[in-house]
């Protein structure tokens, strides 16, 4: 069974940057969508973006301008970038793989706070 395996996540101030990082153990052409999510204390887990198997990507407006979801296929990895960062992105933020069924990764915790 493929596993993914977050990384990156950490306490940064509002305005800096992180690039989070999701290995796959097998390879991600297999993946039809492939997705970061995140959830907040308190608060149910949400999209933040996506990208299709042709390369199609999907954002959440409140990320839409800062943020950039990409993968490295020869890699097995997915990516996000984050910039700009707020308060309010402050979440575990969770690798999610679908292909018939959906694999999630353990989460990495992203902290924005001065």
């Amino acid at each position: 069974q493929v596993q993914l395996v977050e990384s990156g996540g950490g306490l940064v101030q509002p305005g800096e940057s992180l690039r989070l990082s999701c290995a796959a153990t097998e390879s991600i052409f297999s993946f039809t969508v492939m997705a970061w999510y995140r959830q907040a204390p308190g608060k149910q887990r949400e999209l933040v973006a996506s990208i299709a198997g042709g390369g199609i990507t999907d954002y959440a407006d409140s990320v839409k301008g800062r943020f950039s979801i990409s993968r490295n296929m020869a890699k097995n990895t997915l990516y996000l970038q984050m910039n700009d960062l707020k308060p309010e992105d402050t979440a575990v933020y969770y690798c999610n793989g679908h292909r018939g069924v959906g694999y999630w990764g353990q989460g990495t915790q992203v902290t924005v706070s001065s």
